[in-house]
């Protein structure tokens, strides 16, 4: 079974806005660079999805030019997708679904930001559309809601998905897997 990595929403915007001083973990594109090198390094398809909201005037908006990968986010590689959505999943409102079937994927690992938000819906359609789904939890980040704390948001995230929708899983784990397998 073919697996790819989706990247999901890791981008300036969100440092463009002033929660990102209250994200979880700031340094989120160091355990998603070691997610992209692992895939890379496996053969595996890397698909870059980005969050946007046309004429919203926001920081999502791609005319104010927050709408792409973080500063120090590997750069998508020749021939990677490079996808806009306009939901919270990656599936609605792109061509992912058809990507992946084109390329005989069967597994996702997904990371990005907002953990309970873009990248759990992303692992919930995943999952219901029939993908063996892997939530690399410390790829993920999000800010405190209301007098929920970000780290009780991505427990919680965790405990609802674990073993219903997906396998939990942390970046140092899939190395470990990947160094075992010998890819």
């Amino acid at each position: 079974m073919r697996r790819a990595l989706i990247v999901i929403d890791v981008q300036e915007s969100f440092r463009a806005r002033p929660l990102w001083e209250q994200i979880a973990d700031p340094k989120i594109a160091e355990p998603v660079n070691r997610l992209v090198r692992l895939a890379r390094s496996a053969g595996d398809l890397v698909v870059w999805v980005l969050h946007h909201e046309p004429g919203s005037g926001g920081a999502f908006d791609p005319a104010l030019g927050h709408v792409r990968p973080l500063e120090e986010l590997e750069r998508p590689a020749e021939g990677e997708p490079v996808l806009h959505k306009t939901s919270h999943n990656a599936f609605t409102t792109t061509n992912l679904q058809q990507l992946l079937t084109a390329a005989g994927v069967g597994e996702l690992w997904v990371c990005g930001i907002r953990t309970e938000q873009c990248v759990e819906t992303t692992t919930r359609v995943g999952s219901d559309l029939g993908y063996r789904m892997v939530f690399v939890t410390d790829a993920t980040t999000t800010n405190p809601i209301g007098d929920l704390s970000a780290e009780a948001i991505i427990e919680r995230t965790e405990a609802v998905l674990r073993d219903r929708f997906a396998r939990i899983a942390t970046v140092a784990e899939l190395e470990a897997e990947a160094g075992a397998s010998g890819t």
